[in-house]
């Protein structure tokens, strides 16, 4: 069994990692003390995310950390706070106060410490262990600067093993935290880096989906929230239950990774059959085969002739799909997409020209640099974000390049 060590850092890293292990705890049969009283088919490669203490209770493999104890009270006073370990609770008092600075260089790199030590005894812990999954915003001062440094740090004793990251870009519709702008960049900085794969989870895209599709009049963080945790746990669901044809954190990278640094996906969840859910014709054709592996490959296929000017011809197979026998929890089925598109870079555009707008005049500049940074590292920064959008400008452009020479 490969395990995954899952960490949460930052109030909203936290409180969408909660919302995860709440879903993942019900999809295997897991109640709040731990018992799990799921069928054989759930019980598995519960390996994957818990590990089985002396007990018999099931103990999520995973790090909770802040530089602040309010979400962690929340946490602990919520359904499922007794099902972590107390000591993988690590977290500070002063907070960072949306700073990527305290939390990189300052407040953070105090606590970084106690939470590496956390780190390295659940890794202990795994017979084989397959990599990290990270969950982070990128605009505020804990998730971001603290999240980083923990990747950095994690890299440099585990190189070997994978990194992957969900990452919440922040948007102006969503909060109003005008450095936010600043703590992404200096963030992507060092994902580009730092990470194996990236889930992009942009705080715009799902406002919209919330106000546009689900008509939710005044989307709140929990409304974004739930999305969220329903696609992480589409996105996890082939490396939780076994199936008919599964996938691994590495087998992902390898499928999805053109280029070492274009490791940043997109991602898209739909759910068929329940009460409020539009179904989903491709998935409901596809699993009404006999064969459904073969029915999937088939559709696939049919999918990737039908767009094949989006598709680059020097990538051949690219197109992966996995089958997974469990559907969510109340749901009759549900897919998850997981795509790298060079359309990515819209997003990262739109960072960086807010980047740029402060930037160019200083604005709260000085409260980084009183936490010892220097302007230099913001120069590279947003010539590091620069150099990710030319490169996917590059790969677009090919691409285009080959669609009319066809023609």
């Amino acid at each position: 069994m490969r395990e995954i060590l899952h960490i949460q850092g930052g109030q909203c890293g936290n409180q969408i990692g909660s919302k995860f292990w709440e879903v993942i705890c019900d999809e295997h049969g897991v109640d709040p003390n731990g018992r799990c009283t799921g069928s054989d088919l759930q019980r598995e490669r519960l390996n994957v995310y818990y590990r089985e203490a002396s007990s018999g209770r099931y103990v999520p493999r995973a790090v909770l950390m802040d530089l602040e104890p309010g979400t962690m009270d929340s946490i602990k006073g919520g359904r499922y706070g007794h099902i972590f370990r107390p000591d993988n609770y690590v977290f500070g008092q002063s907070g960072a106060g949306s700073n990527w600075a305290k939390g990189h260089y300052t407040e953070g790199a105090e606590l970084i410490d106690s939470v590496l030590d956390v780190v390295r005894k659940e890794a202990e812990n795994c017979d084989l262990l397959q990599g990290f999954q990270v969950c982070h915003s990128l605009g505020g001062g804990t998730g971001s600067g603290m999240g980083t440094l923990l990747i950095n740090k994690i890299k440099e004793e585990y190189a070997d093993r994978m990194m992957l990251t969900f990452s919440v870009f922040p948007s102006a519709k969503v909060s109003e935290t005008v450095v936010e702008p600043y703590n992404t960049t200096l963030s992507v900085h060092q994902l580009v880096e730092n990470t194996d794969e990236c889930m992009v989870l942009d705080n715009e895209a799902l406002y919209d989906i919330c106000y546009k599709t689900l008509r939710v009049t005044s989307p709140s963080f929990g409304d974004l929230n739930h999305l969220i945790s329903a696609t992480m746990s589409g996105v996890t669901c082939c490396l939780r239950f076994p199936g008919q044809l599964n996938s691994d954190l590495r087998k992902l990278a390898v499928n999805l990774t053109p280029f070492p640094r274009l490791h940043f996906f997109m991602v898209e969840h739909d759910v068929c059959g329940g009460p409020t859910q539009r179904p989903i014709p491709d998935v409901r054709r596809h699993v009404s085969r006999k064969d459904e592996h073969q029915g999937g490959r088939r559709q696939m296929m049919k999918l990737q002739n039908k767009n094949s000017s989006r598709f680059v011809e020097w990538i051949p197979n690219n197109v992966q799909s996995s089958v997974c026998d469990v559907p969510p929890t109340g749901m009759k089925m549900s897919s998850t997409f997981i795509g790298n598109s060079t359309s990515i870079q819209h997003l990262f555009r739109r960072v960086s020209d807010q980047f740029t707008t402060m930037f160019r005049r200083k604005a709260f500049l000085h409260w980084y640099t009183e936490e010892g940074m220097d302007e230099m590292e913001f120069t590279e920064a947003e010539g590091n974000m620069n150099d990710l959008i030319a490169e996917y400008q590059q790969y677009q452009d090919s691409t285009l390049e080959e669609e009319y020479d066809d023609e």
